[in-house]
């Protein structure tokens, strides 16, 4: 497996870590990670090693390279839209990122995901995907060839202002989304760093926030200290309306969320680790990788 041309320290948790998590290390060594960088993006590092760390190959390809040969897609299994501040986040967060994809690589994006591909985003990268269209995806009435229009924003938090500050995060177990799947249960969290000043999830009416509700095509919403989805800030630090953190497209395969999971690799990312050391609550590495070892084991297994 590709746990080998890693350091000594992240080789050991590499094998470590896919046995805790229960993935198949053959399989998962054979699930190419695309990452498009430059233009603003900074979270390359932190995703990289959050593929790597369990096993999964990982190609770090610049925005224009991707926009000049649209066949740099080929053989990735998932495409990972990183957070940041792509081209200053001008215009709005997101915005101009989005729409150099759709002009540039919009029929080769929907044609990655109508063939299986599978997609995450975090924070700018979530932004990004919204206005893109990816999220929350086609309609059963419209065809996979063609990138959706766009029917949901993320719009400047209700505070104004950036805020940074580690959240939790509900998870709805019936959610068709892969990357979440068996991270719910009573009281259950998924807890995260959340950094940004345009948060705020927006729907285009109330009949799409409706439906999307009814499918469970919110996976992730941001929770209070009983783990109870709330508006109240500052445990929804945006004030997206159902305390959204997140959607996901109607096959579950798409998925992007505000929060930084790739930020919560190891124990001590934590800022609490030392407490949940002692309490026995520390399971030998950081929860943040339960999201990309599900997105694994899924593309693996097809």
């Amino acid at each position: 497996m590709s746990c080998a041309g890693l350091s000594w320290r992240d080789s050991m948790d590499c094998e470590r870590y896919a046995s805790h998590l229960g993935l198949d290390r053959d399989a998962v060594a054979e699930v190419e990670v695309l990452i498009p960088t430059g233009y603003g993006l900074n979270c390359e590092a932190e995703t990289r090693a959050a593929f790597e760390l369990l096993g999964a190959r990982v190609r770090l390809v610049h925005v224009f390279d991707l926009l000049a040969d649209p066949s740099a897609l080929e053989g990735a299994k998932i495409i990972a839209f990183i957070g940041g501040f792509s081209f200053g986040d001008h215009v709005a967060s997101g915005r101009i990122f989005a729409n150099r994809l759709r002009f540039g690589l919009g029929e080769a994006l929907a044609r990655f995901v109508a063939e299986g591909g599978m997609a995450i985003g975090m924070c700018n990268g979530f932004q990004a995907m919204v206005k893109l269209g990816l999220l929350p995806g086609p309609t059963a009435d419209e065809a996979g060839d063609q990138l959706a229009p766009q029917r949901v924003s993320v719009i400047g938090n209700e505070r104004l202002g950036y805020r940074d500050a580690w959240v939790r995060m509900a998870v709805d177990e019936d959610s068709p989304c892969v990357w979440t799947e068996g991270l719910g249960g009573e009281g259950a969290v998924i807890e995260a760093p959340s950094r940004h000043g345009e948060g705020k999830l927006v729907f285009a009416d109330e009949a799409l926030r409706s439906q999307l509700e009814a499918e469970h095509r919110i996976p992730v919403r941001y929770a209070d200290a009983e783990g109870r989805p709330t508006q109240d800030w500052p445990a929804n630090p945006n004030g997206s309306v159902g305390a959204a953190a997140g959607l996901c497209d109607r096959s579950g395969r798409v998925f992007g969320l505000m929060p930084h999971p790739e930020a919560f690799l190891y124990p001590e990312n934590h800022p609490r680790w030392i407490a949940r050391r002692d309490a026995g609550e520390d399971p030998g590495y950081g929860l943040g990788l339960r999201i990309y070892a599900n997105g694994l084991r899924a593309a693996s297994q097809g």
